[in-house]
């Protein structure tokens, strides 16, 4: 078995089994390996289906064997984030009142993932109920960064992301309401691309037209990820956001010149608290990118209280969510779940009338913005990687944050706008921790959104200070840091058992 094969990028190990050049089969074993090697020191996988999964690559063996159509995923292995469902695999949630929870069917995006050939390998790490981006859980304990165990990994996506970073997986799945793809995209040194609302279908959201939360790919390169993502695609009856998409219009990417675009930039949108550090790195980077394009200058956005208005669309979408449980069962949510709870309790009808409006405002301000420019960047966070052991940055720069998600600002008043918005890496800050470039595109521009990113991150090789940052694979294989110290009922407690029947724990 070719040990190397996990660190080939997706597109590439779907050019090798559609040749014959690999097996489905040789690829998830070494996925497996890779796994079993590097997990125990990030702790990124939780739940696998190794036994199902196994199955399923020798079926794909014979598909190729036979000449048959593949999908544009065929045979390629998959993490799935657990707040997504999928049928006979254990799906918690990161939470206690789910830590049983085995799915009779896949979510919409898992079905449409799986069609295209997708092996479903893994579950990959949350925080409680997705709420927070710090990836860490009463189930399954903390994920911790590739680069320094001891730090954060990012969230709601930061298994994924992990995952991703060490070569695990070739792919993983997703989620963002307040910037859950991009932020452990960049912590990681990953990409993660918040798409527009309705491009990829959402079955389990609770508010059907609600636009701040949606679900989209995750991979090491744009490539990878724009092949996901146009995987990922089209509309199901369930979700009334979504609507048809030909795939072709994402795959494959269109060539961009950078020489031609217009690139707004921003430190803070104007009302964020960013860390010294990052402003310095974000200019760096800014300078770096000027000869590249045919302008670059700061944009003001003028965005109001953007903050406020994501307070209560976020509290607004969380009662939907959790209200019975809420009343019923409160002990079994997390710490940031009742704190949304808690800031649903005093809103009003007139308050959640001014969010919606100032939302309207802010997405009308972003849509001037991008009749002057082709993209706008800024940094996807405000700071460098905190110690999983701190439930969120409570402090920037001197200034005490008003709630858990707070610190999260770069990337929620990008939600508010609902435009699509990507974390590429670039890099590394002051610390030697991945750097991620948010690059935010038109509204529905997705395709030129992930050709422009791609052109940017080709141009991003050339030069080492900006080129993707990897992690020490050999120093992860021999670390074991305590990252299970807040698991207060393993799975296993209920009887599940490491016994490759879809419900095991790593």
């Amino acid at each position: 078995m070719d040990q190397t094969l996990p660190e080939k990028s997706a597109v590439e190990l779907r050019r090798l089994i559609g040749s014959r050049q690999i097996s489905p089969v040789e690829l998830l074993d070494a996925c497996i390996a890779r796994i079993e090697s590097i997990n125990p020191a990030i702790n990124a996988i939780c739940a696998t289906d190794f036994t199902r999964a196994r199955e399923a690559a020798r079926q794909a063996e014979a598909q190729v064997m036979r000449g048959e159509p593949l999908g544009p995923l065929h045979g390629l292995p998959l993490g799935v984030k657990d707040l997504q469902d999928t049928a006979g695999l254990l799906t918690t949630y990161g939470n206690v009142r789910l830590r049983g929870n085995v799915p009779s069917a896949d979510n919409a995006l898992v079905a449409r993932l799986r069609a295209a050939g997708a092996i479903i390998t893994a579950k990959t790490n949350v925080p409680d109920m997705g709420a927070g981006a710090n990836t860490r859980n009463p189930v399954w304990g903390a994920t911790g960064n590739p680069f320094n165990p001891a730090l954060n990994a990012g969230g709601s996506s930061g298994g994924s992301a992990a995952a991703l970073a060490t070569d695990m997986l070739p792919l993983c799945t997703g989620s963002d309401t307040g910037g859950s793809l991009r932020i452990p995209a960049a912590l990681c040194g990953v990409v993660g691309l918040r798409p527009s609302p309705g491009l990829v279908a959402n079955d389990a959201r609770p508010l059907g037209w609600s636009v701040i939360s949606v679900l989209g790919p995750m991979g090491r390169n744009v490539l990878d990820t724009a092949l996901m993502f146009a995987a990922s695609v089209g509309p199901d009856a369930r979700d009334p956001l979504s609507y048809p998409v030909e795939a072709s219009t994402l795959w494959p990417l269109k060539e961009v010149d950078l020489s031609t675009l217009r690139v707004g930039t921003t430190e803070d949108f104007g009302l964020c608290i960013v860390d010294p550090e990052i402003r310095r790195v974000f200019r760096q980077r800014v300078e770096a990118i000027r000869p590249l394009v045919a302008s670059c200058e700061p944009v003001d956005l003028q965005l109001g209280d953007a903050d406020r208005a994501f307070d209560i669309l976020r509290a607004e979408s969380f009662v939907a969510a959790f209200a019975d449980t809420w009343r019923k069962e409160p002990e079994t949510l997390g710490p940031n779940v009742r704190a949304n709870m808690d800031i649903a309790a005093a809103i009003t009808l007139a308050d959640r009338a001014w969010a919606h409006l100032e939302q309207t405002r802010i997405a009308r301000q972003f849509a001037r913005a991008f009749e002057q420019y082709d993209l706008i960047l800024a940094p996807t966070t405000p700071v460098t990687p905190f110690p999983w052991t701190e439930l969120y940055a409570g402090n920037i720069d001197g200034q005490a944050m008003r709630n858990y998600y707070h610190w999260l600002g770069l990337t929620y008043v990008v939600t508010l706008a609902t435009n699509p918005a990507l974390s590429l890496p670039c890099g590394s800050d002051e610390h030697g921790m991945p750097f991620g470039l948010q690059v935010i595109g038109r509204l529905r521009g997705d395709a030129q959104l992930m050709a422009a990113a791609q052109a940017l991150e080709q141009a991003f090789e050339a030069t080492p200070a900006l080129r993707r940052p990897k992690p020490d694979m050999d120093a992860l294989r021999t670390a074991r840091p305590e990252l299970k110290s807040i698991v207060t009922h393993p799975p296993e407690a209920d009887g599940f058992r490491d016994s490759g029947d879809g419900m095991t724990a790593v």
